[in-house]
């Protein structure tokens, strides 16, 4: 599962062909080793939870990243490697 944006100590991943559980475009977002797994068209979680000051951040990351989030899903459901997206700065 590549890492395609690091900021704040989040990790921001993308599996390779990972559509057979949560059916959505989505990523999973690791702080410290606590995960969740948000949707990239609304930033909803679809399972785990962040603390509240850093899951604020990974939605308003996503929002801003949206369409890179998308290509980047693309990419990764056809096996290929997803490209890295900037943090938040």
């Amino acid at each position: 599962m590549p890492t395609i944006s690091m900021f704040y100590g989040i990790l921001i991943r993308m599996f390779f062909r990972d559509i057979e559980k949560h059916h959505f475009p989505h990523i999973h977002a690791d702080y410290q080793g606590v995960v969740a797994v948000y949707s990239i068209i609304d930033g909803e979680v679809l399972a785990g939870a962040l603390p509240k000051n850093k899951h604020k951040l990974v939605v308003a990351w996503i929002e801003i990243h949206k369409d890179d989030l998308l290509a980047d899903w693309q990419l990764a459901v056809n096996g290929q490697k997803p490209f890295q997206i900037k943090g938040l700065e």
